[in-house]
């Protein structure tokens, strides 16, 4: 199998049996988080086998969804699983304007300086960019999950939040052409 398809299914995969079972379940939370949990941390070990390091974001995402989820689970309440989102874009946001502005670490430059070639004003710009974007994937999270029913929230989750990336990173084609080295 291909490994970039094995790659991508490993991080797009316990969204989806997340989504699967909260939908066969009856939109129960509490049989849908457990698998997300389990898939989740299965998926890290896959893609630490097929990279042969360590995938810090995804273990990263692992933990706080292991946490979180059991914080739902434990304390029967929802809120936890609604804020693992907020929390997750905040920290991305957080790290990237952080490790820039104080450790004068371009992060984004770091992770993807090998697939995108560009000048430092076009990293320091792209930097800036995506820690916006996830500030702003954290306050449509809030917004959703504040004024929405936890079936709508979980649509949104499952089916708007890769789009919305999607479509934002082609947005930011020009700045990279802008700024090729």
């Amino acid at each position: 199998m291909n490994k970039s398809f094995v790659k991508f299914l490993a991080d797009f995969g316990p969204l989806l049996i997340f989504f699967i079972i909260y939908k066969k379940s009856g939109n129960d939370l509490s049989k849908a988080i457990p698998p997300l949990i389990i898939s989740t941390i299965v998926a890290v070990v896959i893609i630490y086998y097929l990279e042969k390091k360590i995938p810090y974001v995804p273990l990263v995402g692992a933990v706080i969804i292991s946490i979180f989820g059991g914080l739902t689970l434990y304390f029967n309440n929802p809120i936890f699983i609604y804020l693992k989102p907020t929390i997750i874009n905040l920290m991305f946001a957080i790290v990237l304007l952080i490790s820039n502005k104080f450790f004068n670490k371009n992060l984004l430059k770091t992770l993807l300086q090998t697939a995108i070639v560009m000048n430092d004003d076009g990293w320091k710009k792209l930097n800036l960019r995506w820690a916006y974007f996830f500030f702003f994937l954290a306050a449509v999270n809030e917004l959703v999950w504040r004024t929405q029913t936890e079936e709508l929230w979980v649509n949104f989750k499952v089916w708007a939040i890769l789009p919305i990336t999607l479509l934002f990173t082609i947005m930011q084609i020009p700045l990279i052409n802008k700024y090729k080295q």
